[in-house]
């Protein structure tokens, strides 16, 4: 037989001074217990929003496109659980629903009239191209006849009336030569005092002229342009007919980047003298060294190198986390990398403040950006990046929909103005941008400032995208009154994938000394991708040129180059870029004349 429970009796005293003593003690403990929910709930919460995160993370569109729907019905739900957004939002959904059922009466006793329908037609595909390019030499090959097909069994020789024409792409792979070159010397009989007199020998990369430049842009290009390890360029030489060691092709590496070192120190004062550059870094694994290297008076980076690795061989760690920055000019078509060993704010510093750049510096909200134009006595201003403040509301949207999609549609305005004035100059840039951008950062503002978004939670997502803009609104709108600064550093951004998809396959940096010779290489094969070069090609002019002894650097940036010899350029690139820019202004046209026609239908 099942055993009952006993229940529990609570006394109550006889007396008013108990009674109350009793009644504040279950009060407590109900307050105790409603706390107690109230946090198991923002747990739940949190996690939830860390299970979206993730779920979206690994299964979601990496785009941040958006469209609000103004069909969809939204409900915020606040950081801290609560009845007042929830009322409100049900009230709404009850409104709404009695003002359809309203509709739906009036819509049934109305005489019903046929709709055409409408039939959507699909665009005819546009043919590829399937010709083979023009510029690629062709070699005819002759097709043997057999007799049957040029004899007629009856009539005898046939009469050619035409032919077709079959174009086949062939493939032939690497070819490695050896290149003779046979210096004839001179004496005069009988008169040894004379000496013997030759041709001066051509000047080359290692000693004895053992490997000509091709071979350097080569390897330069496939590790910083295909992001090909050393060891598998090994392979890729190998199929070619020279087995090559690797302490050989990162001798030849080491002594290209002698050569460029000055090209590439010119390239960055240029960047620095051209006005707002935008900057952003990236993680970067250095392998600790067997012996530290020394502190170098004339060096300043040598202080902060030894004080990192020394700590690091203290803590007995086998690398360390360093960084490899970008800077990329907003008026030429030059980026620089920067290697540093950790993300400390001198990095920045030596290579902004000791250069005396005097200019707008876009970036994300670092610390250590934020502060330089107080370490620089205001020579050095700090844009913020819109695309930052954006993404974190987009992240944020799926908590408060109605905040998220007022937010959202007021940065579509302003990237829908940045459309438009990207084919305008810079007074048309400035004066769309102060016209336009302006009110509706007056109306951004207002939004910040609501009762809805000031009742968020500090630690709400939400609430830190919210707080995010507040506090670097000034930032933020810099752009506005600088025509040459873009609204965000997505481009800069986009360069941290030239270094992430290296590290992906080179894994580390065996030295300092590596890692700043990687930059310098770096900023010679992004450049001449951003000006749609054959990297290659441009890599081996530019060693010539510099063995041969010439210092005209501004002839050899990319960009001045690219004009003297558009015979290097990848039209095929330049198309392509213009046709995905077409198209998006396209389709943001069609949008924006969409919402327009929609508030009249």
């Amino acid at each position: 037989m099942k055993r009952k429970r006993p229940s529990q009796t609570v006394l109550i005293p006889q007396d008013l001074a108990g009674c109350h003593a009793l009644l504040e003690q279950l009060f407590r403990t109900v307050a105790e217990q409603q706390e107690l929910l109230a946090s198991k709930d923002r747990e739940l919460l949190a996690k939830q929003v860390r299970i979206e995160d993730l779920l979206r993370a690994r299964f979601g569109r990496r785009s941040e496109r958006y469209k609000a729907d103004p069909n969809q019905l939204l409900l915020d739900f606040p950081g801290v659980p609560g009845i007042e957004s929830i009322a409100e939002g049900l009230a709404d959904a009850v409104e709404d629903l009695r003002e359809l059922n309203v509709a739906a009466t009036e819509l049934a006793a109305a005489p019903v009239e046929p709709e055409p329908i409408a039939v959507k037609v699909r665009k005819p595909r546009k043919r590829r191209a399937e010709q083979l390019p023009a510029h690629l030499p062709r070699r005819e090959e002759a097709v043997e006849v057999p007799e049957g097909v040029s004899r007629c069994g009856i009539h005898g020789a046939r009469q050619q009336i035409g032919e077709d024409v079959i174009e086949t792409l062939v493939y032939v792979p690497a070819e490695l030569y050896v290149r003779v070159q046979r210096l004839p010397k001179f004496a005069c009989v009988g008169h040894a005092e004379c000496g013997v007199a030759s041709p001066a020998r051509p000047v080359g990369l290692v000693e004895g002229n053992r490997y000509d430049t091709s071979i350097a842009a080569q390897i330069i290009t496939a590790k910083y342009g295909f992001h090909l390890p050393i060891y598998r360029q090994q392979e890729l030489f190998s199929a070619a007919g020279w087995i090559a060691q690797r302490g050989t092709l990162l001798n030849i590496l080491r002594a290209a980047g002698d050569v460029v070192k000055p090209f590439i120190e010119h390239l960055v004062k240029r960047v620095l003298r051209t006005g707002p550059v935008g900057t952003d870094d990236t993680t970067v694994t250095l392998l600790l060294p067997a012996q530290l290297p020394g502190i170098d008076p004339g060096n300043p980076r040598s202080q902060r190198v030894h004080e990192v690795l020394a700590a690091a061989r203290e803590s007995g760690q086998p690398s360390v986390t360093a960084r490899m920055w970008a800077y990329r000019s907003v008026q030429e078509k030059l980026n620089v990398f920067d290697f540093t060993v950790s993300r400390h704010r001198d990095g920045p510093d030596q290579f902004l403040l000791n250069s005396g750049y005097e200019g707008t510096l876009i970036s994300d909200c670092y610390t250590g950006y934020l502060t330089l134009d107080q370490r620089s006595g205001a020579r050095i201003r700090h844009a913020a990046c819109n695309a930052h403040a954006r993404r974190k509301v987009h992240e944020a949207r799926s908590n408060h929909p109605q905040l998220a999609a007022t937010l959202l549609g007021i940065y579509q305005q302003l990237y829908d103005i940045e459309d438009r004035a990207r084919g305008a100059d810079l007074a048309g840039r400035r004066a769309l941008r102060q016209t336009e951008g302006v009110a509706v950062w007056t109306r951004l503002c207002g939004v910040l400032e609501s009762p809805q978004a000031k009742r968020l939670a500090p630690k709400d997502k939400m609430g830190e995208a919210v707080e995010y803009i507040r506090k670097h609104l000034a930032a933020l709108r810099v752009y506005l009154d600088d025509p040459l600064v873009p609204i965000d550093n997505n481009d800069v951004e986009q360069l941290m994938k030239q270094v992430a998809v290296g590290r992906k396959n080179w894994l580390f940096v065996g030295s300092v000394e590596a890692g700043e010779q990687a930059a310098m290489l770096m900023t010679l094969t992004s450049s001449a991708l951003w000006n749609d070069l054959h990297v290659e090609t441009y890599i081996k002019a530019v060693l010539d040129t510099l063995l041969a002894g010439s210092t005209d650097y501004d002839a050899l940036a990319p960009e001045a180059w690219a004009k003297t010899h558009p015979e290097a350029i990848r039209a095929y690139r330049q198309t392509e870029r213009e046709e995905r820019q077409a198209a998006k202004t396209h389709w943001r046209e069609l949008r924006r004349s969409a919402e327009t026609e929609q508030p009249g239908e």
